[in-house]
């Protein structure tokens, strides 16, 4: 027990008030709350203090926005260490007195979804790719009954919100027809899919297809953009219902000062941004301005309405032989808007023509292949299928079709994988390691500018036991 009789005379260093102990512990607004890493997209990753001023302070700019709402249900799926899911699973949550949902396995995480029904959700493009895919797959193999009516009511709604996006205002039949739609189409598919209560629904990370964008608006999940590094916790800028546009990532959050410099370089200055990196002061140097301001390494502009464009990294700005300049992020990520491409490294930096090395979407493109009977026994044997080297094909020529002369893919290859983390070929959030790529598949882009029709790759591989062996595969080069 405590008993402070006796003790007032006392004068000994050190010896302090259990109260003042108590105090020295407490949490202080310059303390750090947590270190996260970076990408590590262009070099090693780099270890990012976030404070607890910046973590309350960016949230606190997301509330004053509308963008979080207190006492929300949450659905933490992502992992804790990237940013997106910290600040807006587990800082949020515990700031605006959510409910925090966590799946019981990732094997039961789509059922978990379903059941937790949450009001707020996040997902990278690549996720909600994978839901419209999962969908265009289950109709495949519906009765003929809901495909008529999938395929009556989706287009229909689909072309609404395109114009609805555009300030358009539904006449009354039209909002009949929403209705009705809801009933029987869109509030089953919500269901589903586990988002029937998802009032606000975001993503962001990178560029997402207008196809898949519209399609999750047209079913009424609110669906916007938002844009941040985990050096802002995340929380820089995002869209608003009223001024929703797919090539914009909306506008500063209240309390987000957001400019570009003479570069053309994306710099931020807010509550959320870090104070410097952990043990890395030339780094810190190179990304803080002195007036405060956070070198996003992006490079975009801001639009007469206030909305942010982000073109893609600085870094990544390279010429062609020619001396056409371009940002193949931006033109990668055109590609992915197709389902049928996953990961797509376009090359073409100092060389004639621009080439790409192409990754295909397994689930997507092996159901398009069974519809068509097309027999396979693995992704390398469906990836070099003529059928399928015409579909990619075409899905390059309609990107193309976009592209100024001089930067339009002319060759590609399918690739007989996925590009894969382990492999050091991109992150664990899915960015391309572009060094990594270039290096290991040197040979591959060597064939692809000497004119080769094909070549045999040696692809290493390494066994459970730790053994290395060395596989060949022979990739067919296609012009477009």
């Amino acid at each position: 027990y405590d008993d402070p009789r006796g003790l007032a005379g006392y004068a000994e260093p050190g010896l302090i008030a259990l109260s003042e102990v108590a105090a020295r512990g407490r949490a202080r607004p310059d303390d750090p709350a947590v270190l996260l890493y970076s990408s590590g997209t262009t070099g090693t990753p780099k270890g990012i203090p976030l404070l607890h001023s910046n973590i309350v302070g960016g949230i606190a700019n997301a509330e004053a926005g509308g963008y979080f709402q207190r006492g929300e249900t949450l659905f933490a799926y992502l992992p804790t260490a990237w940013v997106g899911d910290f600040v807006f699973s587990l800082g949020a949550g515990v700031l605006l007195q959510a409910t925090i949902n966590i799946p019981e396995r990732a094997e039961t995480a789509l059922h978990d979804l379903r059941e937790v029904a949450p009001t707020f959700y996040l997902a990278a493009p690549r996720a909600w790719d994978a839901m419209l895919t999962r969908i265009q797959v289950g109709m495949a193999d519906s009765t003929p009954l809901k495909r008529r009516l999938y395929d009556w009511f989706i287009p229909r709604a689909i072309e609404l919100e395109r114009k609805r996006l555009k300030g358009y205002r539904p006449n009354a039949l039209e909002r009949l027809r929403e209705a009705v739609g809801g009933f029987v189409m869109y509030g089953p598919l919500k269901d589903y899919l586990g988002l029937s209560r998802a009032e606000r629904a975001f993503t962001g990370g990178e560029a997402m297809g207008e196809d898949t964008f519209l399609f999750f608006r047209a079913l009424g999940i609110k669906l916007k953009q938002f844009y941040g590094q985990t050096e802002t916790c995340a929380l820089s800028a995002a869209q608003v219902e009223g001024s929703v546009r797919i090539d914009t990532v909306g506008r500063a959050m209240p309390g987000v000062e957001v400019r570009i410099d003479d570069t053309g370089e994306i710099l931020i200055r807010s509550a959320s941004v870090f104070h410097g990196y952990a043990d890395n002061p030339e780094a810190t140097a190179e990304a803080l301005t002195p007036d405060g301001f956070l070198r996003t390494g992006d490079a975009g502009h801001i639009q007469d309405s206030g909305d942010l464009v982000v073109l893609g990294r600085v870094s990544e700005l390279v010429e062609t032989a020619q001396g056409q300049r371009f940002i193949p992020t931006f033109i990668e990520n055109r590609l992915k808007f197709s389902p049928y491409i996953r990961n797509v490294a376009v090359l073409g930096a100092g060389l004639e023509e621009l080439t790409a090395i192409v990754c295909i979407d397994y689930e997507a493109a092996g159901h398009w292949a069974e519809q068509r009977s097309i027999s396979y026994s693995s992704y390398a044997e469906l990836s070099q299928k003529p059928q399928m080297l015409d579909l990619i094909a075409g899905e390059i020529a309609r990107v193309n079709e976009l592209q100024p002369e001089g930067l339009k893919i002319r060759r590609f290859v399918n690739l007989h994988k996925d590009f894969d983390a382990d492999d050091g070929e991109i992150t664990r959030t899915r960015k391309l390691r572009r060094k990594v790529i270039e290096q290991t598949y040197a040979a591959l882009v060597a064939a692809l500018y000497d004119g080769s029709d094909e070549v045999i790759f040696d692809a290493k591989i390494t066994y459970e036991d730790g053994r290395e062996g060395t596989l060949r595969r022979n990739l067919v080069i296609r012009r477009v």
